[in-house]
Formats: C-alpha cells, sequence, structure tokens
C-alpha cells in the first residue's frame, strides 16, 4: 500500500517508457536519488536527548527555513493512523493539559504515509513522525499514485511529514511507555542552502495538460506563483530556469509505433502519449514539441533580459490553448508569442527540424541537466522543483514554494515579498520581538525575517546605530545628533538650550560646562557652593543655570580672568599719575623702535656698499673714506 521513492518506479504508465527511463539512466542503472533530511533535536528528557536526521516526506508543507517545537505523542488506539482518530474518540489539539503542538508518532503499513498524515492532521496533530518497522537507510515518503480517494485529501495536507529510523522510534515509544514527557524540535532551517542573496531555482515540468490531479495543479501552480516569481527575478532577487524531462528510444525500437508517436529527431527525445493511448488524441511528440518551444520561449526572453515572460506565456498557453478544446498546436501558441512581443523567428530558430535525424542542443542539454549534480540527485519524476541544487520535498502549492524558496536567501537578506501576511513571521508585533527599541523616535532594532526574527541595531537616515541590538543601541557618526539628540542629555531654561552631544565627538555624550553627569543626565553645578567662583575678598558669588554671576562691593569692578575687583573712579592725581607712566611707557616705547630701526638701515647700508665695492669701482670712494677726517677736525 505504500509508495516510496527510490525504487524503481515511474509517473508515467506507458511501458515502453519504463524501459526508457532506465535506459537514459546509463548502462541499465537506475538514477541516483537523494533523500532530503531535516534534523530532530530531542530536548527533553535526557535519557534520550540528542539529535537525529529525518527523512522529509515529498506531501504536505515541510517547515523549510523553520523550526517547531513540540511534544510527541504515541496514541493508544490507531498506531498506524490508518483509521480517522476521529472515529477513534481521540484527539490531539491543544488544551490545558497539552499546551505545546502535538507532534504525532505513529508506526509505519498497512496504508499509505500521505493517509497517515491526512488522518494525523485531522486529528489536531501539527506535525507527524512515522517510525520505520525496518532497519534500512531513510528512504522518502511519497504520496500514493493518482487515485480518486487520494485527491480528495492530497493537496488538503499542510503539516509536516518526516520518516525516522526504527531504533530512534523504538527509544521515543520506550520513553512514553515510562510516563515522561518527550520535546522534541524538528529543525529545517539548514534543510534548504541559503550561502548569498541570490535563489537559483529549477522547475522541471511539462507542457501536457490532460495528465489528470497532477496536471491540474501543475497548472494551477504556474498561474499562482507567476506574480511572485516575476518580482523576485525583475528585481535581481532570484536566477529561475524551466526544464523538462525527456527520455530517448532505444535504437531496437525507434521504428516502432511507440516510438514514432511519443518521439522526435529519429528518436533522441520521447515523451509518453497525454492520454495513454496512441491510437487517439494528441501524441507524445507533440508535447516534446511544445516543451521545446517553451524552452526556446525563455531562451528568447532571456536573450531580451526578460526570462519572467516564460511565467506568461506558460500562463497563456494553458488557458488559450487546451488540449480539450483541440487548440494545443502550433498556430495557437505562435499567436500567444506574438501577444508578448517576442520575436516568432528567433524561437522558430531555437527550436530547430524536429524531423530531422541529429541532435537537437537544446533538448540534448535538457536530457543532460537531468542527471544529478553535486548534492542534487537525478530528476526523474514531474513537476520537481529544485531550490539552490536542493530537491524540493513537498506539495506544489503557491505559498509552500514561496516559503522554500525565501528559505533559499541568506539571513536578513529576504526580499519584502518573502514577508508577506502568510508566510511572515511577525515577532516584531508582539513585545518588539524582545529587542531595542527608541520609542520616541519610533526606530527598532528588530526585523523580521522568514526564520523568525532578529535583533539588529539599524541604519536611519544615513546615521548608524551600533550595539547588541537586544539592550543597546547608539547613534554614531556625523548628524548623530539630529536623531534625538543622540540620546544624550538636553534641556532647556529660561530661553537657554545645554546639550550633552557633540558633533565634534563621533560617539559618547559629554556633559558641557557648568554641568556635571554621565551625559545622559547632567546636573547644574553650583560653582559658588563648592568655591570655585569668585574667591576674591570683595567678590559676591550667585549661581545661575548653567553658570554663575560675580559681583564687587560698591563701585568696584570685577575682572573675571583675575578674579579680582577694581575701583571704577581714581583721583586726579592717580589719573595723572597713571597717564604720565603710561606715556613715559609709550616714550620708551617708540625710541627703541626709532633707534632699532636708523641702527638696522645704517648696518645694512655699509653692508651693501662693502659687497658691491668687491665687484666695481666707485665715483665716490675717496669721498666715502675722507668724509671721517673731515668729521674728526
Amino acid at each position: 500500500m505504500e509508495n516510496v521513492l527510490g525504487k524503481a518506479r515511474g509517473r508515467f504508465h506507458v511501458e515502453l517508457l519504463f524501459v526508457l527511463i532506465i535506459t537514459m539512466m546509463g548502462g541499465g542503472v537506475l538514477g541516483r536519488f537523494v533523500v532530503e533530511k531535516n534534523s530532530i533535536l530531542v530536548i527533553s528528557p535526557d535519557s534520550i536527548k540528542g539529535k537525529k536526521d529525518g527523512a522529509i516526506g515529498n506531501f504536505g508543507v515541510p517547515e523549510y527555513g523553520g523550526t517547531m517545537i513540540g511534544t510527541v505523542v504515541y496514541p493508544d488506539k490507531g498506531t498506524f493512523a490508518c483509521t480517522s482518530f476521529e472515529e477513534l474518540g481521540v484527539s490531539f489539539n491543544h488544551s490545558a493539559s497539552r499546551p505545546s503542538p502535538i507532534i504525532l508518532l505513529v508506526d509505519r503499513g498497512e496504508c499509505y504515509f500521505a493517509m497517515k498524515a491526512w488522518n494525523a492532521q485531522n486529528g489536531g496533530a501539527a506535525a507527524v513522525l512515522v517510525a520505520d518497522d525496518r532497519e534500512e537507510p531513510l528512504i522518502t515518503m511519497d504520496s500514493p499514485e493518482e487515485s480518486k480517494a487520494a485527491a480528495d485529501y492530497l493537496d488538503k495536507i499542510s503539516i509536516p511529514s518526516v520518516l525516522i529510523e526504527k531504533s530512534f522510534g523504538d527509544d521515543l515509544k520506550t520513553t512514553l511507555a515510562k510516563g515522561e514527557t518527550v520535546t522534541i524540535k524538528l529543525d529545517w532551517s539548514e534543510s534548504m542552502p541559503h550561502p548569498d542573496e541570490r535563489v537559483e531555482y529549477e522547475l522541471w515540468t511539462n507542457s501536457n495538460d490532460e495528465c489528470g490531479a497532477k496536471c491540474d495543479d501543475q497548472i494551477e501552480f504556474v498561474r499562482n506563483f507567476k506574480g511572485h516569481a516575476q518580482i523576485l527575478e525583475k528585481n535581481g532577487f532570484t536566477q529561475f530556469k524551466p526544464h523538462y524531462i525527456t527520455w530517448f528510444c532505444p535504437e531496437a525500437f525507434i521504428l516502432s509505433k511507440q516510438c514514432v508517436s511519443q518521439c522526435i529527431n529519429r528518436g533522441r527525445y520521447c515523451v509518453p502519449d497525454p492520454d495513454q493511448d496512441l491510437s487517439e488524441g494528441y501524441e507524445g511528440k507533440d508535447v516534446v514539441i511544445e516543451n521545446l518551444r517553451q524552452l526556446c520561449v525563455f531562451r528568447v526572453a532571456n536573450e531580451s533580459n526578460k526570462p519572467w515572460v516564460w511565467w506568461d506565456y506558460v500562463t497563456d498557453f494553458h488557458i488559450r490553448c487546451p488540449m480539450k478544446d483541440k487548440k494545443y498546436n502550433q498556430d495557437c501558441a505562435e499567436g500567444v508569442i506574438k501577444s508578448l512581443g517576442l520575436p516568432i523567428n528567433k524561437v522558430q530558430e531555437c527550436m530547430g527540424d524536429p524531423q530531422a535525424d541529429a541532435e537537437n542542443p537544446v533538448l540534448k542539454a535538457e536530457q543532460d541537466a537531468q542527471v544529478g549534480q553535486g548534492s542534487r540527485g537525478d530528476v526523474t519524476i514531474l513537476p520537481t522543483l529544485v531550490i539552490n541544487n536542493v530537491q524540493y520535498r513537498g506539495k506544489l502549492e503557491r505559498s509552500a514554494i514561496l516559503k522554500a524558496v525565501c528559505a533559499g536567501f541568506k539571513e536578513t537578506t529576504e526580499p519584502l515579498i518573502c514577508l508577506t501576511g502568510d508566510i511572515e513571521t511577525n515577532e516584531c508585533l508582539t513585545n518588539n520581538g524582545g529587542c531595542w527599541q527608541h520609542t520616541k523616535a519610533n526606530i527598532t532594532a528588530c526585523k523580521d525575517t522568514f526564520r523568525g526574527r532578529v535583533c539588529e541595531c539599524p541604519l536611519v537616515s544615513g546615521v548608524q546605530f551600533k550595539g547588541d541590538g537586544y539592550s543597546h543601541c547608539e547613534a554614531t557618526g556625523a548628524g548623530r545628533c539630529r536623531i534625538e539628540n543622540g540620546d544624550c542629555w538636553s534641556e532647556t531654561k529660561n530661553g537657554d538650550t545645554f546639550s550633552a552631544c557633540l558633533e565634534s565627538q563621533l560617539s559618547g555624550c559629554q556633559c558641557p560646562n557648568g554641568f556635571r553627569g554621565d551625559g545622559h543626565k547632567c546636573d547644574d553645578i553650583d560653582e559658588c557652593q563648592e568655591g570655585i567662583a569668585c574667591q576674591c575678598s570683595d567678590c559676591t558669588c550667585k549661581n545661575k543655570w548653567g553658570g554663575f554671576d560675580c559681583k564687587c562691593k560698591g563701585d568696584l569692578l570685577y575682572i573675571a580672568g583675575q578674579d579680582t575687583c577694581i575701583g571704577r573712579n581714581a583721583s586726579r592725581f592717580g589719573w595723572f599719575l597713571t597717564l604720565l607712566i603710561l606715556a613715559g611707557l609709550v616714550g620708551i616705547v617708540v625710541a627703541g623702535y626709532v633707534f632699532y630701526k636708523y641702527r638696522l638701515r645704517s648696518y645694512m647700508d655699509s653692508e651693501i656698499m662693502a659687497i658691491m665695492s668687491q665687484y666695481m669701482p666707485l665715483d665716490n670712494q675717496s669721498e666715502v673714506h675722507q668724509a671721517p677726517q673731515q668729521n674728526s677736525v
């Protein structure tokens, strides 16, 4: 009853293609399948505390980028979870006795994995752990083959499902049987690589629209996700590329009816017949040609720096050219291409000749890309989403895929589209997420990210705040005083304003002259009481906010620099004496200046004459020598 990926199986039921899948993988060996995992941390009790791995189920909604802490419950009835818990009278909803989410532990066997998850979800469980019943490496739990019964509940599963090893399951059951409470943390934060600020992802899809519920879900996903994908692509946040699976026909079967109707380029590129009836309706080769056209639409759009147009083409093509209306053809497709403003001739040139007995470079590249690279396994089923070279597990649904893509961004670099209401954590709305906040300036260090909130000091109006983000952030650098005065003390009294924020300082607060404190609180200094002002004997001191006033007794004048008092009115004799002294001082200065200037000029003249006499005769040289003799008589 179970359906497990990693076993030899395919999604298509044409017998020839089972052979083609094996042949395509090379040498008759099945392709490499990679089991995508998440981490399971046992928080309590100590006896089984530790970290384990779980295999992410290929249905439901894994919490990519997030975590879930809950209490493990192993049901007394319905341990296989193959029967509705409502019929068994069991509920796992939140209650006073169960305040934390319930993570239901169930046994493998007796029904599909997806059915177990559906019953657990309806019973109120937040997640389900399926304990393996055999000792083996972890496998990926897949959804059941398409059926009306499965289609009724598969798309409605919204909780994550994880397969755990038998030994781990046994430990959990033994501990729970003792009456101990088991608390675990399911962690998907590292299940999706997030190395940088751009996410690269691929969608392996198909243009066929007559394959039942799978095709319907795929078409609906493309239509619903288109807006998100285009916003991400237009702003350079992502690099998207579509892919299409094809197989080749073995040489011995090239001329068979199966290969002729389902392949192009002489059996090199094949897909199954859309309705699995080779005698009527559209053929597999029609699908291959449209797949090729869609690949070329992407290539031409990408060359025009508009790769997001692919989403418009695929959406419009399914609406305008469905198989049920017999419009799944070249004319209709080219009408869509023309409406999107793409050059039809370039698309045709890219497609080449489907009838040629030669390789098609576009489809050959697709077959090469199907083989796993690095940590990514081979692509053998449709649809498959690959994000940052890791295959996505879970249902193909808009919000689930957006959550997975957003998990691929480096933390705190997610674009705004990743913080829309349906997936935003909104932790900053409650108590500011426990981060620092400046209520007056409406500034916070709390940032909601896809993985939860982070506390990081912000950059506001060109001013960087620095600190731990949790309890402290401080404005630094030029302009910091513009934002709430740099969070320093400031006060105004009687028209005078003093501030402890100095523009000359890049950080910190310092009380101005006349105040004392730590810069966040400054108190006026009473200079008079502390004896640091007006110390002269004739002075009287009066303190004022931010300073002081000194006055002298009587008519005396206070000289601040000397901290002394001098008289305003002096006697005439005193003034005469003062003027006489000043005049004498001025005379001495003037006489000194004149004497200094004369001596300096005479000295310079004699020096110049001496220098000149060495190079030329002077007409009045004799007069120069006789002058002293005449003056000596």
